[in-house]
């Protein structure tokens, strides 16, 4: 005991969790989460590519799309390494700065795609609700400012989270539940007083993707009671079929993100399979997905 009293950290690593009791098939599930890194990479550089070289693809809908494909890069990016080291070549540990590290870059990539979802949203309303002052409104100097508020409150909001982490001492067990780092699993694990950083965590949460979802779903309804007043049946479905791609985005965004920290905050032992399943989706599935869903609904794309 003194031994750990005396020390920062018990452990020097964080072991990282796969899927349990499946070691022996590691290389068999590989198979897929490659697969669909490599769908996720591939997508959504290739809808970049394409916004980027066609000139008629330059306007604001489409460069939040391209905003979003780069986030969604940035979070598979994130979570390869450590997701492919496990599958691949049964390799587990990793350093506690280097687990603060991802974790901050995870988190703070989830509070940007929270923000570009509501500048999408934003986009929408003006283009149904308001469209004759739509140019006027999303210029691409306000545009890029409104992107960059969108990151540096990504960054901001999560740089504390990896400082507040390192202040504690780590003498439980060092197994984390998922194959990469967030601050609900690591500070699980901490035998120190961890009430300021769940409560510093829960209150990005509802400051963030709380209220981005909120202001998300309030768009839409101001946008469904614009349509519905729409007298042309026509004209109400071309308008309501804009929206589609981005609420299949929304969904697969937040559904299993609010599921996984309900989840979390249930206590240490219960679900533990429900709770590897939606981390699994929550940041491997919408950078799958997203390039997807906007590919088949754009006719430009």
């Amino acid at each position: 005991m003194s031994a750990v009293n005396d020390t920062k950290f018990n452990a020097a690593v964080f072991l990282l969790g796969g899927i349990p009791g499946q070691e022996d098939v590691h290389l068999w599930i590989s198979i897929p989460f490659c697969l669909m890194y490599v769908i996720s990479i591939v997508g959504n550089s290739v809808i970049l590519f394409i916004i980027k070289t066609d000139q008629s693809l330059h306007e604001p809908m489409y460069i939040f799309l391209s905003t979003l494909a780069i986030t969604d890069l940035a979070l598979s990016i994130s979570t390869m390494p450590t997701t492919l080291r496990i599958y691949l070549f049964n390799t587990r540990e990793i350093s506690l700065n280097a687990c603060f590290a991802q974790l901050f870059f995870i988190h703070s990539f989830e509070c940007i795609e929270s923000s570009v979802l509501l500048l999408m949203a934003f986009d929408r309303f003006i283009a149904i609700c308001d469209p004759l002052r739509y140019a006027s409104i999303l210029t691409l100097p306000r545009i890029g400012k409104m992107g960059l508020l969108c990151v540096l409150r990504g960054m901001a909001v999560m740089l504390p989270l990896p400082f507040l982490l390192q202040q504690f001492r780590y003498c439980r067990s060092n197994v984390l539940s998922h194959c990469y780092c967030i601050n609900q699993d690591v500070m699980k694990i901490a035998c120190s007083d961890i009430r300021v950083n769940s409560i510093y965590g829960l209150s990005v949460t509802l400051l963030t993707e709380g209220l981005d979802s909120l202001l998300i779903f309030l768009s839409y309804v101001m946008i469904l009671k614009t349509v519905l007043s729409i007298t042309s049946h026509a004209e109400c479905l071309r308008a309501l079929n804009t929206c589609v791609s981005h609420l299949c985005a929304v969904l697969l965004f937040y559904t299993p993100m609010i599921g996984l920290s309900v989840v979390h905050r249930r206590g240490e032992g219960s679900f533990p399979f429900l709770k590897i399943i939606l981390g699994y989706i929550s940041l491997l599935v919408p950078p799958l997905i997203n390039p997807i869903v906007y590919s088949v609904k754009s006719k430009h794309l």
